[in-house]
Parts: C-alpha cells; sequence; structure tokens
C-alpha cells in the first residue's frame, strides 16, 4: 500500500546524520550564536498555532537543548522533535532551515506563521493530530520538504501548492483531502516524490503531472479516482517506485508503461474496468517488487518475467492468467515470495518448486494445476488448497467454535478451539481433522515476523467474554478458514471482530482506516467493512450473523484485503483482515448417535409405511388424472445432482418485487427474466418458466443440470433454482451490460460504443468458454445456440455465455440427433440445419457467424447491403474473394484499431463458417489463433454450404455483378475502405 517510502524515511535519517556530523564539529549551534529575534517570534507562533507547548524559549533555540533537538530512542521510533539551524562565521547568526516534529500528537492546525522562517527548507510534522487545510500564505515560501502525512487534514487539495516551485518531496499520505488533484501540481517541475495515498481524492488525473519529469517516487493508492490510468505516464523517466494500488483508476493497463526502465518497485492492484494480457515489462530489468494483483490480466506469463534476475517480490495473484507455469522462473535466485494464487494456471506443477529447490515462499493454490503433479503434503513454503484433500474425515460434525488467534477457552457452556499457529506468507495450516487455515500475502513496507499475523491487545478490556478478543488473526491479504467435515444442510455463522489495534484517542493512533472484504462459501458477504465504524469504537465487539449451505461436508470463510484504507497507523504496515472468532452451528438437529438396531427397525418400518402410503395415494391420483407435468418436473429436478442453490418461491417475489413489470428485463427462449436484489443485496436474474411452454421443462430441467455442475470465467454463474408447484425459475448472476446483441445492434441513446480492444476481449473470451465446454470441462457439451443475445457481458464487459437450455451433451458415439433440431436460423451450422448432424463443431460455426458480427456490429440476418445478397455471411465470403476484407470494419470503430488483428479475427470467423465441419478448427484452435501464437489456416471453400442447397446469391460466377452493385452501395451501408483506415 502507498507509503512516504522507504527512500524518503532514509531521507530522514540521512539528514538526521549529516545534522548531528555538523554539531559534533561545532559548525551550528553555538550558544553564542543566536537565532535573529524574528525568527524566534516565528517559532512562538508556529508552537501555538500547532499546540506545542514543550519548547523552552528561554534557551537559544539553535542550541543542543533537548526541548529543540531530542536524540532519537529506539523505544520511541515514530517520534522526532528537532529545530535544525544554519549558522554564519562564529559570532554571526543562525536561521531555522528544517522541523521536524513528527509522531507527537500536536492537536492544533497548520502553522500560518511558517511563512515568516524564510530560511526553512524542510517542514516534517508526519503523525500528528493537526486539522484544517493547509494554509494558503505557504505558496510563497521556499520549501523543498514538506511532509504532511498521517493527520486529519481535511478540504479539497490546495491549487496554491504549485506555486512552491522549490519543492522537491510532497506527501500528504492518510488525510481526508478530497476534490480532484489541482493541475498546478505540474508547475512543481522540481518535484522528485509525490505521496498522495489514503485519501478521499477524486476525478481524473491531470495532464499536466506529465511536466513531472524528475519523479523518482509516485504513490496515489486508496483514492476514488475515475477514468483509467493514463498514458502519460511515460513521461516519468526517472521513476523508480510507482504504486497504484485500490486508486479507484480503471484497467487495462497502458502500454507505455513498457518505456520506465528504472523502475525498482511496481505495485499496481484491484484495477476496475477492462483487462488486458500481460504487460509488456521486458525492459525493466532493474525491478526488485513486481505486484499486479486483481488487475483482470489474461494469457500466459511472459518468459521474458525469468530476465528480471533482481526480483524478490512477484505478486500476480487474483487474475485470470492461463497456461503452464514457466520452469524459467528457476533461475531467479534472489526470489523472495511468489504469489499466483486465484488464476487458472493449469498443467503440471514445475519440479524446481514441487520438491523445494528454492528458498521463496510459493503460493500457487485456487488454479487448476494436474493433479497428479501436487504434492502429497503442503510444506510453510509452498502452499495448494488442493491440500485439503489430504485429511480424511472420521465422522460429520455439525457445530465448531474457533478463537482466532488466541488460546483454547471456554464460554459458558461453548469451547472455544485454540488457533495459534505462528503465520507465514505462504502458510497452509491444518490445525485439526475439522478445520485448516490458510493465509496469503506478508505485510509490505516493514521487518517480517512470524508474529505479524496475530494481533495481541494491551490495554484491559472490559467487553463481555474479552478472553475471544485479547488477541486476534491478522492477514496482509487473503485469510481462509476451512471448516471440514460438516453434515450437509443449512448453519448459522457468526463472525466476531473488535478492532485492538488502533485507538480512538485524540492522536494519530486514531487515524487508521482498516478496511477489508468478507466472504462465506464463495460469496461476497461483507464490503468495505470497517470494524471500528461498524462496532462503534476500538475494543468495541461486533458480531455478524450469516447463513450458509454446506453441500459437500466444507464451510469457507475467506477474509480478504482489496487495497482499501490506510497502511501507516499506527506505524507502517497496519492493515487487512482482523477477526476474533467464528461460531458455527447447524440450524438443524443433529442425528442422534445412540439408539441401536430398535431404532433402525423403527425407521424402516416407518420408511416403509410411508412408501406404502405414498404408494396408494399416487395411484389413486393419477387413476383420476389428477397427476400431470407438475409432479414429473418436480421428481426430475430433485434427481439432478445440483451444484447449487436452492431458493424459495417467496424470496424470488421479494426479490424481483412480485416480479414487476418495471424489473423485467428480456425474454428467454421459454419465459421472461427479471432483474431482482436479494435480501443481502446480491442483485440476481431470475429466468421464469412461460407456462405456455412445450419444451420448456426439459430445457429447464437440462439449463440446471449442465450450469450447476460447469464454473468458468466465461460461463453465466448460476447462482440456484426454484419449483414450488408450477413454478419453475432459475437464478442467475446479474450482468449489468445485457446482452452482446444488445450492445453491438441496439441504437437507441445509452448503445455502449465498444472499442476494438474491448470486442477482440468479447471475442477471445467466448472462444475460451466454448473450449472449456468442449475440450476442458468434466462434461463436454455442445451448446447448440451460440449467438449474440446469449452472450451476456458483465460491468467490466467480460463476456459470458448464457442459455444452456439447449445444451446437448456431446456424445461420440451418438451425434447424429434425430428427435428434433433445436437452435436459431443464421447461426446454426449448415449440417445441423439440414441434416440434424450435430458435433462440436456445430458451435464453433455459430461462433464464426458471432465472431464476424462482432467485427462488422451488424447482425447476419439482419443486415443485408442490397438484393444480391442475403446475410452478413454472404456479403463477408464475397469481400474475401474480392480480397477486400476490410469494407467490412464497423464504421463505428473509426481508425482506432489494428489493421492485423481486424484482418486475423476476420479470417478466423469465415474459417469457422466453413461448410465442412472437418475443416472447421477446434475452439482452442480458434483461442490460439485470436491471440497469435499460431497462424490463421488458410481458407478451404466457401464458408457455408447454404450456397449450393439455399441458393446464395454471393457466388463467384456473379462476381463482376455484383461488383458493379456493390460500387453504387448508399453510404449508409458502406463500411469504410482501406485508405481511410490507420494500423
Amino acid at each position: 500500500m502507498a507509503r512516504v517510502g522507504e527512500n524518503l524515511e532514509n531521507l530522514f535519517g540521512s539528514l538526521r546524520i549529516i545534522f548531528l556530523i555538523i554539531i559534533s564539529t561545532g559548525a551550528i549551534r553555538v550558544k553564542s550564536q543566536l537565532l535573529p529575534q524574528n525568527e524566534v517570534k516565528a517559532l512562538e507562533e508556529v508552537a501555538t498555532q500547532l499546540g506545542k507547548q514543550d519548547w523552552n524559549f528561554k534557551v537559544n533555540p539553535c542550541s543542543n537543548d533537548t526541548s529543540w533537538f531530542t536524540p532519537i530512542s529506539k523505544h520511541r521510533p515514530l517520534y522526532n522533535n528537532s529545530i535544525v539551524c544554519t549558522c554564519s562565521d562564529p559570532g554571526g547568526e543562525c536561521h531555522v532551515i528544517s522541523i521536524f516534529l513528527k509522531g507527537q500528537d500536536l492537536a492544533g492546525v497548520l502553522p500560518r506563521a511558517i511563512v515568516k522562517l524564510p530560511y526553512l527548507k524542510n517542514l516534517d510534522l508526519t503523525r500528528n493530530y493537526l486539522s484544517g487545510n493547509i494554509p494558503s500564505e505557504w505558496a510563497s515560501t521556499k520549501l523543498e520538504f514538506l511532509s504532511l502525512s498521517v493527520n486529519r487534514l481535511t478540504g479539497p487539495m490546495p491549487s496554491y501548492l504549485g506555486n512552491i516551485s522549490t519543492l522537491k518531496v510532497l506527501a500528504i499520505e492518510n488525510n481526508q483531502f478530497s476534490g480532484a488533484v489541482p493541475l498546478q501540481l505540474g508547475n512543481l517541475f522540481s518535484l522528485e516524490i509525490l505521496i498522495l495515498s489514503a485519501n478521499n481524492l477524486t476525478g481524473t488525473l491531470p495532464l499536466a503531472l506529465s511536466n513531472l519529469t524528475k519523479l523518482t517516487e509516485l504513490r496515489i493508492s486508496s483514492n476514488n479516482f475515475i477514468g483509467k490510468i493514463p498514458s502519460f505516464i511515460q513521461s516519468w523517466k526517472h521513476l523508480q517506485k510507482l504504486e497504484i494500488q485500490a486508486s479507484g483508476l480503471e484497467g487495462p493497463i497502458p502500454s507505455s508503461i513498457s518505456a520506465l526502465n528504472n523502475l525498482t518497485e511496481l505495485r499496481i492492484s484491484d484495477l476496475h474496468g477492462g483487462g488486458s494480457e500481460f504487460p509488456h515489462l521486458e525492459n525493466m530489468t532493474k525491478i526488485q517488487l513486481l505486484m499486479l494483483r486483481s488487475c483482470n490480466i489474461s494469457g500466459p506469463i511472459p518468459l521474458n518475467v525469468a530476465a528480471t534476475e533482481k526480483l524478490k517480490i512477484l505478486d500476480l495473484s487474483f487474475n485470470r492468467l492461463e497456461g503452464n507455469l514457466s520452469t524459467n522462473l528457476e533461475g531467479l535466485t534472489s526470489l523472495e515470495n511468489v504469489y499466483l494464487t486465484s488464476n487458472l494456471l493449469s498443467g503440471p506443477i514445475p519440479d524446481w518448486i514441487k520438491n523445494g529447490d528454492t528458498r521463496a515462499e510459493i503460493d500457487l493454490s485456487r488454479n487448476n494445476f494436474t493433479e497428479s503433479t501436487l504434492p502429497s503434503t503442503c510444506r510453510d513454503t509452498l502452499k495448494v488448497v488442493e491440500c485439503l484433500k489430504s485429511y480424511a474425515c472420521s465422522k460429520d460434525r455439525y457445530s465448531l467454535h474457533i478463537n482466532c488467534g488466541g488460546g483454547a477457552t471456554k464460554m459458558g457452556s461453548i469451547t472455544y478451539e485454540a488457533d495459534e499457529e505462528a503465520g507465514a506468507a505462504a502458510k497452509y495450516v491444518p490445525i485439526k481433522e475439522s478445520w485448516e487455515i490458510s493465509n496469503t500475502g506478508h505485510f509490505w513496507d516493514k521487518s517480517r515476523s512470524s508474529s505479524d499475523y496475530i494481533a495481541q491487545n494491551l490495554s484491559t478490556l472490559n467487553m463481555k467474554n474479552s478472553e475471544l478478543y485479547t488477541r486476534a488473526r491478522l492477514s496482509p491479504l487473503s485469510l481462509t478458514y476451512y471448516v471440514r467435515c460438516l453434515g450437509n444442510g443449512n448453519y448459522s455463522v457468526k463472525l466476531h471482530f473488535a478492532e485492538i489495534v488502533m485507538r480512538d484517542n485524540r492522536s494519530f493512533y486514531a487515524l487508521g482506516r482498516r478496511i477489508f472484504d468478507v466472504y462465506v462459501q464463495g460469496k461476497r458477504v461483507l464490503k468495505d467493512f470497517n470494524i471500528v465504524e461498524e462496532a462503534k469504537g476500538v475494543d468495541k465487539v461486533i458480531i455478524q450473523d450469516f447463513k450458509a449451505v454446506v453441500k459437500d461436508g466444507t464451510l469457507e470463510i475467506h477474509l480478504h484485503w482489496a487495497g482499501k484504507g490506510t497502511t501507516a497507523v499506527p506505524k507502517r504496515g497496519t492493515y487487512g483482515p482482523l477477526i476474533s472468532a467464528i461460531d458455527v452451528e447447524s440450524d438443524f438437529k443433529p442425528p442422534s448417535s445412540d439408539g441401536g438396531k430398535r431404532k433402525k427397525f423403527i425407521v424402516a418400518g416407518a420408511v416403509v409405511l410411508a412408501l406404502f402410503l405414498i404408494l396408494i395415494m399416487v395411484g389413486v391420483l393419477w387413476w383420476k388424472g389428477c397427476l400431470g407435468g407438475r409432479v414429473r418436473k418436480e421428481q426430475e429436478l430433485l434427481g439432478l445432482d445440483l451444484q447449487t442453490g436452492i431458493f424459495t418461491f417467496r424470496q424470488i417475489k421479494a426479490a424481483t418485487n412480485n416480479f414487476d413489470p418495471a424489473n423485467k428485463i428480456g425474454e428467454g427462449g421459454f419465459g421472461s427474466v427479471f432483474k431482482g436484489t436479494l435480501s443481502d443485496g446480491t442483485v440476481i436474474a431470475v429466468k421464469q418458466l412461460s407456462s405456455k411452454s412445450k419444451q420448456g421443462n426439459r430445457e429447464f430441467l437440462n439449463e440446471i443440470g449442465m450450469i450447476s455442475a460447469l464454473q468458468h470465467p466465461n460461463l453465466v454463474r448460476l447462482y440456484g433454482c426454484c419449483v414450488e408447484g408450477n413454478q419453475l425459475l432459475l437464478v442467475y448472476e446479474f450482468m449489468e451490460n445485457n446482452s452482446l446483441a444488445h450492445t453491438l445492434f441496439d441504437t437507441g441513446e445509452s448503445q455502449l460504443n465498444l472499442d476494438w480492444p474491448t470486442r477482440k476481449r468479447i471475442c477471445v473470451g467466448i472462444a475460451k468458454g466454448l473450449a472449456f465446454l468442449h475440450e476442458e470441462s468434466a462434461l463436454k457439451i455442445v451448446h447448440r445456440d451460440i449467438k449474440t443475445t446469449n452472450i451476456l457481458l458483465d460491468k467490466d464487459l467480460n463476456p459470458k455465455i448464457s442459455d444452456f437450455g439447449l445444451a446437448k451433451l456431446d456424445e461420440e458415439e451418438n451425434t447424429h440427433i434425430s428427435t428434433r433440431v433445436a437452435g436459431t436460423i443464421g447461426y446454426m451450422a449448415p449440417e445441423y440445419a439440414l441434416y440434424g448432424y450435430l458435433t462440436y463443431k456445430a458451435d464453433v460455426y455459430s461462433f464464426g457467424v458471432v465472431a464476424l458480427e462482432i467485427v462488422v456490429g451488424k447482425a447476419n440476418m439482419k443486415y443485408i447491403p442490397d438484393e444480391n445478397f442475403v446475410s452478413l455471411l454472404d456479403w463477408a465470403l464475397f469481400l474475401q474473394q474480392r480480397g477486400n476484407l476490410m469494407e467490412l470494419v464497423d464504421p463505428r470503430l473509426g481508425s482506432k484499431f489494428k489493421k492485423e488483428e481486424i484482418v486475423r479475427m476476420t479470417k478466423v470467423a469465415l474459417l469457422c463458417a466453413n461448410s465442412s465441419p472437418a475443416l472447421r478448427p477446434t475452439m482452442s484452435e480458434v483461442v490460439d489463433m485470436l491471440e497469435g501464437r499460431t497462424a490463421v489456416h488458410e481458407q478451404v471453400g466457401g464458408p457455408s454450404i447454404y450456397g449450393e442447397e439455399l441458393g446464395f446469391k454471393g457466388s463467384t460466377d456473379k462476381f463482376d455483378q455484383i461488383s458493379h452493385h456493390s460500387s453504387s452501395r448508399t453510404q449508409s451501408s458502406t463500411p469504410r475502405s482501406d485508405a481511410s483506415l490507420i494500423t
């Protein structure tokens, strides 16, 4: 997180050493050399305005008196009390050049009287309790070093700071400044260090900051900026340290970052907006600390990362990185920590990691590595979550209580188990058979210790059950408790919190903001959680209650730091999740363990009698014709091996406001789709089965079965379903940007303008989703209805394939479907539409049509340039034969794209739409071609056998005639030509 960087702290130390040397030689602070009376008066005013009461004005301020210059003590490392003077020849005058008042809890305001010290160059008021804003009088000073970090300053960041042209260091971290960064800061041409982290700054970064060409350190984390990371960062050629964590800025990481060749530390995390592939960092040969966490980065880890020989810490966690883990990283002998958790990495784990040939702590958890290469046991320096499989359960349990970070203790009838294991950067601890704890991350910017992961309260706690809150478990990034061996069912979860590190007195100890997120069973239940705010103070308890469903015997409680809040209060490295205790109790009565055979016989008899009665009732109802599709639907649903949740109809009605028409967001293949909000705030999409649908029941059940078994970033997530009476509903994650069809083809004012990088990312994402369905998932599935309306877009415009109601298991022995053909005209493969022949290549054909629509921005069956063509695909074939594919490009793209990428995607689209299924590529081959890893295969034959069977007019024998007609098309239907494109 942002800091008044190490070099800033080193600067403080260097200044003090220099001053002490000068003092020891007698060059300054000779008692006979006095400070001018006007500067003494100015210091008196400064003391009054700051609220400083211990300066002794009876002695010379430039003397060695302890009230003016207090020696540094290891017992008070955050304290500094120094007035530094420069003096002329013996007997001459002295002048104040530096004031260091750090860690003193001064509770006044920033002193206007500073302007009355004309020789002052360095002012450090870090870690106090000062309020107000920066006085306008300071604009006329000659300050070179100004640090106001860790105070409670408020208001807009003053524009007149740009008038202090001598400034080299400006640090205002950990205050409450608001509003935009003033463009006048661009006038500080001498500025070398700029620290703005942990404020409430908003707006975009002004272009004027590109004038700060001498910058060596920039930190802007934990703010509320908007817009993308600016490309003008390339202007800061001398930058050595760049930190942009949870700043509010959006991705992707600009390519211009590759120009920062002097970086030794790069930290970017928690970016909103669009993603990108791994940035080009091959020229950053000096990099030592590299964090690109939660940046929505996809694709493989480039091999050039292994060339950064000085790299010590590599954090690429919580991205969408794919592919195998390179063995080239083995050569990075300086590595201390590697965090690759929560990605999509696959293949084998390299031997140099598995065998412990490196001293680095490595976290590979939450990936897709080949199971056969996983280590049989976990060690402290290598963590993979799959180690959970190594511990079998001897029996089911129905409750658990943990004193997080503390020892075993008993509260009434409840015994809390101890959780005192020392932490580490990549640590998995199987405490007992019934629960485990997993930690990822180390605390940056501080010396490391195994005690960093447990907080210890040093004051007297007056709350009830104080033994639970004397100590607490901490984590700098990700902390997960796995409660195992639970009997399946519904559970109540209580999480206990109490802030025992920060204070709420009139001290800088009260200026910290600990903010983190909490997840239960993978669902975020607390966002931007602040213990002090919720508990109304420190050393006060707040207990959060949640409900959870256990289906596989395991309950997961995950606490995550997303880069927000402060990191320097009371000292550097104070941040991240803190939890005091956990209660887990079943909502149902656990089965009794006694009763013996007699009870078993009673139960068996009751079951047999009940079944006999049910059979009689069913027979009577069936004979009377009272049983119909509803019973069959419920039986079919309950018979599915679902991996999702069950909702009640009452919950769905409440979420959608009784299916209010105002919440209707679409019409599905067999019913309406409504937007809703669950009681915990989760926004959902509800698909309601129409009672008039004849084929909907089968499709409904099919869709539940398919989606509940599949999890992939490019597949829509199914939260659960509801079946009550004649109500059949699916509950999905809500997709903020509707469908790809809506975004591409809607001409309304609300239409989003998809730029080329976004279109390319969407196309690649669809391809990856289909590759997963066809080749990577346990169930090999043919979707059968890939089209733009079935591609949904989330808030970051990431594509997700939806509507699995037509999905068909890919059974290699039975590829000819004789019962029925389902799909959408214009997207159906010809062999499927004409002959009912279905393989996964049918989806490849449909993808080709969708990819073509992404390039052109028009619907295949609705865009007919003139009477010679029957579809967009027909026209594309004609242009391919003519050698002018660039005429297809959507005019809305203007010139902001790369020609080679357009041509590549168009050729891939037409290749996928080949008339012969055998000549179409697989979806994994499509992904490789779209990402440029392999060349596009040469097209063989026409793209569709519809040309012969359905009489397409875009054939070769009419080439000249169509060419003539095409040249006279109206401007509204004519795409841009090659001549107007910029590559």
